[in-house]
């Protein structure tokens, strides 16, 4: 089965939620005899390269609107690529991929995982909404993150008849092993037990509410990440006097999985739907750390089951994300159990391998349909 992915970013470097989800999934898919092609957009292309389980191609992006990146020259590629492939896989939103797959993909079976409503942008979703259901309209099969999303979106209700979920999932091995020494010292470093979030700082990720739960907590807090609130964020931690707070900027894998393995627990306080599933909520559930996480309606509250494996609490309410630490913080045997069931949760439901045949077994099916 050849699978040609279409996204508007991918590359070696490239740690976003969607570009990891495209990397697991052709991982495991690729065990299961998928041969995978990924085709995006750079301002720089690289060559075209080839690992084991993906050959990547980029061609050259002309312009970016409203982080909507343009290609004149993907047309051709695109439909060069299509033509060897049994399945275009979109990853949505993006509205140009729309337009490539009404001009290009129309005679070939398509699936589309839906990553998330396009929530901020409402004056532009206005424009675009005719060709997001022309498109949406046109493919065969729709994938939601998680049944918490498939629900609760108002897009996706319009298209149930083809639509179904299929958690995301991780491949363990394809992480670093965390390094115990590292792991030590960054428990002395930050008085033995801390609470972590890592992501990029966007405005829907709650960052904001969660520093002011900080306020006259006696706990450390580390953030892990860069983005555009990060000057602000930081601003207003030295304004509430937050000392025991602790901004890390980027760091690479290996520092990620060493303070994930470190912390105590995994905060991740996003209030708003762009936040559509959580990746970094689910590296720490498979590292079995207790969660806490806030009621969206997507999928954050799908990994993470209230007073199961971890705490969920009301969106935008820094007394409830204060009061859930203290919870965690008092109770170290609670915050254990937690983690034990977060890890447990992850191998039922989460795990790469079952996304890889979750896909494959859509790819197979959309592909037997009669033609219409």
């Amino acid at each position: 089965m050849k699978v040609l992915h279409f996204y508007k970013t991918f590359g070696p470097e490239q740690f976003g939620g969607v570009e990891m989800f495209i990397r697991h999934l052709t991982h495991a898919t690729s065990d299961l005899g998928c041969e995978n092609t990924v085709l995006s957009l750079a301002d720089e292309p690289l060559p075209p390269q080839q690992t084991p389980s993906v050959r990547m191609f980029q061609a050259r992006q002309n312009f970016n609107v409203a982080s909507t990146g343009f290609s004149w020259s993907v047309f051709a590629d695109f439909a060069r690529l299509a033509q060897e492939a049994d399945v275009i896989h979109y990853h949505f939103p993006w509205p140009f991929m729309d337009l490539v797959h009404l001009a290009k993909g129309l005679n070939k079976p398509s699936v589309v995982t839906y990553h998330s409503d396009i929530v901020r942008q409402k004056v532009l979703l206005q424009v675009y909404r005719p060709l997001m259901h022309a498109f949406l309209g046109r493919v065969d099969a729709i994938a939601a993150t998680s049944p918490n999303y498939l629900q609760s979106s108002s897009v996706l209700r319009r298209y149930r008849h083809k639509a179904q979920s299929i958690p995301i999932g991780l491949d363990q091995s394809l992480y670093p092993v965390a390094d115990a020494e590292q792991v030590e010292q960054l428990r002395d470093r930050y008085g033995g037990r801390f609470f972590l979030f890592v992501g990029v700082q966007r405005y829907y990720k709650g960052l904001h509410f969660l520093l002011k739960a900080m306020q006259s907590a006696p706990w450390p807090l580390l953030i892990v990440g860069v983005g555009p609130m990060e000057q602000e964020l930081m601003r207003m931690a030295e304004r509430l006097q937050l000392s025991n707070v602790h901004f890390l900027g980027r760091v690479d894998e290996q520092e990620k999985i060493n303070l994930m393995q470190a912390c105590y627990s995994v905060v991740f306080p996003s209030h708003l739907r762009s936040e559509a599933f959580g990746i970094g909520l689910l590296e720490g559930a498979m590292l079995g750390k207790p969660l806490i996480c806030c009621e969206i309606g997507t999928g954050t509250s799908f990994i993470n089951q209230h007073a199961s494996t971890g705490i969920v609490v009301p969106p935008m309410d820094a007394d409830a994300l204060h009061r859930a630490m203290k919870t965690l913080w008092d109770d170290p045997a609670l915050a254990q159990r937690y983690g034990e069931a977060a890890r447990a949760r992850y191998l039922d439901v989460f795990t790469a391998q079952g996304l890889g045949q979750a896909y494959s077994a859509l790819y197979r099916e959309v592909v037997s349909r009669p033609s219409a």
